[in-house]
């Protein structure tokens, strides 16, 4: 029922009815515009890292982390016992701030919608409502 419409790439699919209210609609677009924007960032990250590792080590004057057979640690490979704790501090910290950013935007501003946190150092947002709206269409599917 809170399906409508009004939201971009709104296609009224809810089957279980997890949406009672419009502000758990919006509470499970943010969680879902995180996740997939988390998903593509260790997609393109996790290869990267692989290709690259030994040149940004060596440029830091660092050991590379990479094992024998050039894969990154994880908790798969293992190997991530060569990360640094203060890597993982650093990480966490940063998460929370860009958290708490998020929530704090989301509750004071008049114009936010999910996932928007004001960052667009390129320009790419459009200013047009039909772009924005094709835009937000694209990245949730």
């Amino acid at each position: 029922p809170m399906l409508d419409g009004s939201m971009a790439g709104d296609a009224g699919f809810d089957p279980v009815g997890f949406a009672k209210s419009k502000e758990d609609l919006m509470n499970y677009r943010e969680a879902e515009i995180k996740h997939a924007r988390l998903a593509m960032l260790a997609a393109a990250g996790w290869p990267i890292s692989e290709l690259f590792d030994r040149q940004i080590a060596n440029a830091f004057g660092l050991d590379p982390v990479l094992d024998a057979s050039d894969r990154a640690p994880s908790v798969l490979n293992g190997g991530l016992g060569k990360i640094s704790p203060v890597y993982w501090v650093a990480v966490l910290a940063a998460a929370a701030a860009i958290d708490v950013y998020g929530i704090s935007t989301s509750k004071h501003s008049p114009n936010y919608f999910p996932g928007n946190l004001g960052f667009d150092p390129f320009g790419i947002y459009p200013k047009g409502k039909e772009g924005q709206m094709r835009m937000q269409t694209t990245e949730i599917k």
